[in-house]
């Protein structure tokens, strides 16, 4: 008996919110005392623990050693953009909660609550789930993977809208890809007033980047060998 295809075609909502946080290079802190955008401060352990380098004469320092034991008293916002200019680039937003405790030169970060904003709506995610999930193993690696796609290989994302129901791409003036992780490659179609993220699942999941070339070539295996017009052919002319 063959192996049976992996049926997942999507990440959890605990999976995202890990992967954002991997990949981030900055993040704003809050607490009731000062709001602080700190660049390439914070490191992350492996059960999503946030440890964050700072001055010792930082407000936060001062707000970590002054907050009430056991409460909340701080917010933790990571920003998921789009590595390919498009519209409304921000993807996603975690937000925590939660109050930190200082160990030596580090503060380290207790969540107590966490929720992935998208544009769909907000997802609360259960910080045990939160904890146990992993990133998307393409995660750090998504921005320099799109980005070449997007820059070396636009004939490669015209393909693969013929994997799309012709209708979807009625009135698009631009598609790029948006988004790429473990379980498929997310299209960003652009309309003159609006915009639609369709996804193309893989037919297995991808654990690193070899994996993910096999995918991604047989996805535009599948689009050269569809009967169906390409974005170029239907778009409204200029």
């Amino acid at each position: 008996m063959g192996v049976r295809p992996d049926r997942t075609t999507a990440p959890t909502a605990a999976e995202r919110a890990r992967s954002v946080l991997a990949a981030a290079w900055s993040c704003a802190v809050t607490t009731d005392h000062c709001h602080e955008e700190l660049v390439g401060a914070h490191s992350v352990a492996a059960d999503g623990t946030v440890r964050l380098c700072v001055p010792a004469d930082s407000a936060l320092t001062a707000a970590a050693v002054c907050a009430p034991r056991g409460e909340p008293t701080a917010l933790l916002e990571f920003s998921d953009p789009a590595p390919v200019p498009v519209r409304e680039r921000i993807r996603s937003r975690l937000w925590m909660s939660g109050r930190f405790v200082q160990d030596g030169d580090h503060l380290v970060f207790q969540p107590a609550c966490a929720v992935l904003h998208v544009p769909s709506g907000h997802i609360g995610i259960d910080i045990a789930d939160f904890a146990r999930a992993e990133p998307d193993p393409l995660a750090t690696a998504e921005s320099r993977l799109l980005t070449h796609l997007a820059d070396a290989h636009a004939d490669a994302v015209e393909w693969l809208t013929r994997l799309l129901d012709p209708e979807s791409l009625a009135e698009v003036v631009r598609v790029q890809p948006l988004a790429l992780d473990r379980h498929g490659l997310t299209l960003r179609l652009e309309r003159l007033g609006s915009q639609e993220d369709v996804r193309l699942p893989f037919h297995r999941p991808a654990d690193d980047l070899a994996q993910v070339t096999e995918r991604m070539h047989v996805l535009l295996s599948s689009a050269r060998a569809t009967r169906r017009p390409t974005l170029r052919s239907v778009a409204p002319k200029e």
